[in-house]
C-alpha cells in the first residue's frame, strides 16, 4: 500500500480581509469545503494554510472565493458549492460568472438576478425570445426566475397581464372529492406558482394585483378558447401536459406577448402510456425560429446541497436499472 501525500498549500491574503468573510457566518463556507474535500484550514496571521490530501485543490477554490470577494461580492454557502462544481468540471467561477443584471427586487428589497451560467443563459433567452422552454431538475431557478421576469416586464409596462398556468394532473375525479369552490380546489396544485409570487411581490400585493385581473393564476384548462394580447404568459410543470394541451397553450400566444414554458423531464406524472407533451414539444419545434429551449443542469441547483446530490443519486440509480434490464 503506497503512502498518502499529505500536501500543504499557503495563500497570502491581504490584511484588511477579515476572515469572516471568507469562512462565512459559524465558519459555515469552511465547513462546505471540508465536506467535499480532504483538508484542514486555518489561517495564521496574514495566510490561509491548508493541509491534506485535496489541498491543492481546496486552494484554488479558496483563490477564487478571495476573487469574489474582492469584487464586493456576498460569499455563501450556496456560491461556494457553486464554485466548488464549477471546478470539478474544469471551469473557473471568474471567468463564467454569471451577469450583474438585476431582474428586479424583492418586496424586502433583496435583488433577484440569475445565479449560475445556465440561469444567465435562462435569462438572457427570455429577454431575446418570444417562447423559451426552460428545461432542468428541481432546484435550479426555472420557475422563479420566469416570474421574476414576468413582474420586471409588468413594471415596466412591456406587459398589462401575467398569466401563470399549471396542469392539474390529479384533477379528474379526485378533484370532486375535495372541499370549497371551484377555485379552492385548484390551489393547492397552484402553490408553487403563489410562493414565487408572494416572495417577490409579497401576499398583499399580489392578491390586489389578482384582483384587478392584472394577475391570473390558473390551471392550464381555463387557457382553452382564449387568445392572449399583450400578457407574460408562464407554463409551469409542463411535463405534466399531454401533446394535445400543449399544442393548445402554445397557440393561445397573441400579439405582444411572451411564453415560458417549464418543466422537468425526470418528474413526469401522466398515467401510464401517455406522452409527455414537453418532450414532443422538443421533438416537434426545435429550431423553429422565435423558439428557444433552454436546458439547465445540476450544476444549476440553487436549493440546499443535497439536491444535487439527490438528483445525482436517482440519475445514477435508474442509469444503471437501464443497463440492468439491457
Amino acid at each position: 500500500m503506497g503512502n498518502i501525500q499529505i500536501e500543504e498549500v499557503k495563500i497570502k491574503i491581504e490584511g484588511e480581509l477579515d476572515s469572516k468573510e471568507l469562512f462565512g457566518s459559524l465558519d459555515g463556507n469552511l465547513k462546505v469545503l471540508q465536506d467535499n474535500y480532504e483538508v484542514n484550514i486555518f489561517q495564521r496571521q496574514d495566510e490561509i494554510i491548508l493541509q491534506g490530501t485535496d489541498a491543492v485543490q481546496a486552494g484554488e477554490v479558496i483563490e477564487e472565493l478571495l476573487g469574489i470577494i474582492r469584487d464586493g461580492e456576498k460569499l455563501d454557502g450556496q456560491t461556494v458549492n457553486y464554485v466548488i462544481r464549477l471546478k470539478e468540471k474544469g471551469l473557473s467561477y471568474m471567468n463564467n460568472r454569471s451577469n450583474n443584471d438585476i431582474i428586479c427586487f424583492t418586496h424586502r428589497g433583496k435583488p433577484v438576478k440569475p445565479k449560475t451560467i445556465g440561469q444567465t443563459s435562462y435569462y438572457n433567452c427570455i429577454k431575446n425570445k418570444d417562447i423559451v422552454f426552460g428545461v432542468g431538475p428541481a432546484g435550479t431557478g426555472k420557475t422563479y426566475i420566469a416570474v421574476a421576469m414576468a413582474i420586471s416586464a409588468f413594471k415596466n409596462k412591456e406587459v398589462e397581464k401575467i398569466i401563470l398556468a399549471r396542469p392539474a394532473v390529479e384533477a379528474g375525479e379526485r378533484l370532486g372529492f375535495l372541499p370549497g369552490d371551484l377555485q379552492e380546489k385548484v390551489d393547492p396544485y397552484l402553490r408553487p406558482l403563489y410562493d414565487a409570487l408572494y416572495d417577490i411581490l409579497g401576499r398583499d400585493s399580489t392578491l390586489r394585483l389578482k384582483e384587478r385581473e392584472n394577475i391570473e393564476v390558473v390551471p392550464l384548462a381555463y387557457m382553452r378558447g382564449r387568445t392572449l394580447d399583450n400578457s407574460f404568459i408562464i407554463l409551469d410543470e409542463a411535463q405534466n401536459t399531454t401533446r394535445e394541451q400543449m399544442k393548445m397553450f402554445l397557440t393561445r400566444l397573441g400579439f405582444g406577448s411572451k411564453a415560458v414554458v417549464t418543466g422537468d423531464i425526470t418528474q413526469i406524472d401522466l398515467p401510464r402510456g401517455k406522452r409527455s407533451g414537453l418532450i414532443d414539444a422538443f421533438n416537434i419545434l426545435e429550431g423553429t425560429k422565435g423558439v428557444e429551449f433552454c436546458f439547465l443542469k445540476d450544476t444549476d441547483v440553487v436549493r440546499h446541497p443535497l439536491v444535487r446530490r439527490i438528483i445525482n443519486a436517482y440519475e445514477e440509480y435508474d442509469k444503471n436499472s437501464t443497463e440492468e434490464q439491457d
